[in-house]
């Protein structure tokens, strides 16, 4: 009698799964992520001082969190109502130097911080995801002892921003506002360059010894009368980009894995929620641009969108009077809805 598929299985099993059985290893133990430098451990003569000092703000400390320290700031009345400022993609936090001390001047508590691998915070060796940026800020929030605070996001900000309010609800005091936001980005708006500069064999070669040295090299070519000349918040991002070397790794993670694409569940939880809800955005922003202040409007209903006409991405640089004057009315106690009808 010829033996059956079933006879024959029966033969090969057993030793197949003694030698998967003695061959089998545990994986190895869990290591610390690698944590990488940031502008705080650039030598004294690095033009990045003199662009971005470590003290541009009032009330500095760093925080040691799981994943590095973390530069953060805290200006305004101690008593004040406290509010978060969330920075986006590639600028750190020099990008509210005139939205932040007017805020302060205003009365209020404002916490600004650089998102890690940007300024001076350390640059984790991990993905870049959205858990990532929200969990940053409610441990940032533990380590000020901070119970709650209206959120204000920038760009990618304003993603991390909704992420935190659908993350940590109980940490949002009941508004959000949200200037030029990332979140619903659509992969075609992202240019080709981008998504190409992003990629992981590239990411691989910037961060070749060779290609950094490089990159040194132009970024030093420039004499300190042209850095003079120069628009600070575009400096910065040359000078991080040559002298940081996870920096390119973590905007590139950031854009490809972060809080720019697929936040559609979060601002439906921001709709669902008590919280107010403040859209500003510019009709010419290139970068987020203006169809995705009404997408979002059309996942948040009850937001108040203001757009400033001709208003580029860089609002609160190239618009930071109509920015202050929009958040002070925004975070007042007296402001009221006015919902869509």
């Amino acid at each position: 009698m010829g033996s059956t598929p079933f006879h024959r299985l029966a033969l090969v099993l057993p030793p197949l799964f003694l030698t998967i059985y003695l061959l089998a290893s545990f994986p190895r133990p869990p290591t610390v992520p690698i944590i990488h430098t940031s502008l705080a451990d650039l030598p004294s003569s690095s033009p990045s001082w003199n662009v971005y000092p470590e003290d541009l703000y009032s009330g500095g400390a760093y925080a040691k969190l799981p994943l590095g320290r973390v530069r953060y700031w805290l200006i305004g009345p101690e008593d004040g109502r406290r509010v978060v400022l969330i920075h986006g993609l590639s600028i750190p936090a020099i990008v509210w130097k005139d939205i932040a001390p007017v805020l302060a001047s205003r009365g209020y508590r404002v916490l600004l911080y650089d998102l890690y691998g940007r300024g001076y915070s350390d640059a984790p060796q991990v993905t870049y995801d959205t858990t990532l940026h929200t969990t940053q800020l409610a441990l940032l929030m533990q380590h000020v002892r901070w119970d709650n605070a209206f959120i204000v996001g920038l760009s990618m900000g304003g993603g991390v921003a909704t992420a935190f309010s659908a993350h940590f609800p109980h940490l949002v005091n009941g508004k959000v506002a949200l200037i030029a936001s990332a979140g619903i980005i659509e992969s075609s708006d992202i240019s080709r360059t981008a998504k190409f500069m992003s990629t992981p064999l590239v990411q691989t070669v910037s961060a070749l010894p060779p290609f950094q040295h490089y990159m040194r090299l132009l970024a030093n070519t420039s004499k300190s009368s042209e850095l003079c000349e120069t628009n600070p918040i575009q400096e910065i991002v040359r000078l991080q980009t040559a002298h940081l070397p996870h920096y390119n790794a973590a905007v590139a993670s950031s854009l490809r894995d972060g809080p720019i694409r697929g936040l559609h569940f979060a601002f439906q939880s921001l709709a669902r929620s008590s919280n107010k809800v403040l859209l500003i955005h510019g009709t010419s922003d290139k970068t987020v641009p203006y169809k995705y202040a009404s997408k979002i409007h059309n996942l948040v209903p009850q937001a108040d969108l203001v757009t400033i006409s001709d208003g580029g991405h860089d609002l609160t640089a190239t618009h930071a009077s109509e920015v202050n004057a929009l958040l002070l009315h925004f975070l007042a106690d007296e402001y009221s809805y006015k919902p869509r009808g």
